[in-house]
């Protein structure tokens, strides 16, 4: 096989069905578009107009685009107000491509189908059937409820409980690392207590490191763990996926991820450097969260530059990161 060939045979899922890797173009991978807490549709105070859904999002996907922005990536997982048919028409409307994904997690964010399942004693799913779940949705298409299935999630994503990794939350990891092996799609973790265990749990798995993005990690405990550096020597990459957050005691501010941004590339791992800002375009049941979608590419990088970023650096952490990331392989 020619090069050429395999970079026309390069492809990522999207919405709207498999695209070229090469023409992703700058990606923000971790963003939420309709956020909806569960059961919070059921809410007397809450409404869920589809219509004004799609006017707002759309208005934000176009200033992404209008900024520069080509790839939006939504990595709330199956049961946080994905919609796909609204993902569709929202992609087909702005030109924007929309990837989507499943997985789940924390083990307090599942209902009680996944948590006490007809064994006696209960106990926490067994992983292969996380990943029979999950895998499916790559290969046969998200489950819209409850009558069909559309399009290919993109990726799989899940959570840690926050205190630490609980066994159900270790089942859904490897469920997760399973997936990622028999679909090449690639594995989205958020840690809970510690990165580099979490991600062991993945890896542990046979999964390479280079299909792994581990996020949260411009939390201030991972930084003082000098977990980013040790994930970004272990292959996988390191998702600083707060930007525009500047005013929370647990996460960086902007400048001291700028100035993390900068660190990694001198030690050389300008290789393995996502951003985003965790922004959600409509969120239902929780507060909003009001941030651009381009606000990293916009504002985050010239900061990054003026610390010494390079314009080659900069387009890797934007582009050529998570198109190798997101291309199935």
């Amino acid at each position: 096989m020619t090069d050429v060939q395999t970079a026309a045979s390069r492809t990522v899922n999207t919405v709207l069905g498999p695209v070229a890797a090469d023409d992703l173009g700058v990606v923000s991978v971790h963003e939420a578009l309709l956020f909806v807490v569960p059961g919070a549709e059921h809410a007397y105070d809450i409404t869920i107009d589809r219509a004004e859904i799609f006017e707002i999002l759309a208005r934000k996907l176009t200033e992404f685009r209008d900024h520069g922005g080509k790839t939006i990536v939504d990595s709330t997982g199956m049961f946080h107000g994905r919609d796909v048919k609204l993902y569709e028409a929202l992609s087909r409307s702005t030109g924007v491509h929309i990837v989507a994904s499943t997985g789940m997690g924390p083990e307090e964010m599942l209902g009680g189908y996944f948590l006490t399942p007809q064994t006696n004693p209960p106990t926490p799913w067994p992983a292969e059937k996380f990943a029979d779940l999950f895998t499916k949705e790559v290969t046969e298409g998200m489950v819209v409820p409850r009558v069909e299935r559309r399009g290919a999630a993109g990726l799989v994503t899940t959570t840690a409980t926050r205190d630490g990794m609980t066994p159900t939350d270790e089942s859904l990891f490897r469920g997760a690392a399973r997936t990622a092996l028999a679909t090449g799609v690639p594995v989205s973790i958020r840690f809970g207590a510690d990165a580099l265990h979490d991600l062991d749990v993945v890896l542990d798995e046979g999964l390479s490191a280079d299909r792994v993005v581990v996020g949260d990690l411009d939390r201030k405990d991972a930084v003082a763990a000098g977990a980013p550096l040790e994930v970004a020597r272990r292959g996988a990459f390191v998702a600083l996926d707060h930007v525009g957050l500047d005013d929370d005691d647990a996460h960086l501010t902007d400048r001291e991820r700028a100035a993390l941004v900068v660190e990694l590339v001198n030690a050389g791992h300008g290789n393995r450097i996502l951003i985003s800002s965790n922004a959600i375009g409509v969120a239902k049941g929780q507060p909003a969260y009001d941030l651009p979608y381009s606000y990293a590419s916009r504002a985050f990088v010239p900061l990054a530059k003026s610390l010494g970023l390079s314009d080659e650096d900069a387009r890797h952490i934007l582009v050529d990161n998570p198109r190798d990331l997101l291309t199935l392989r």
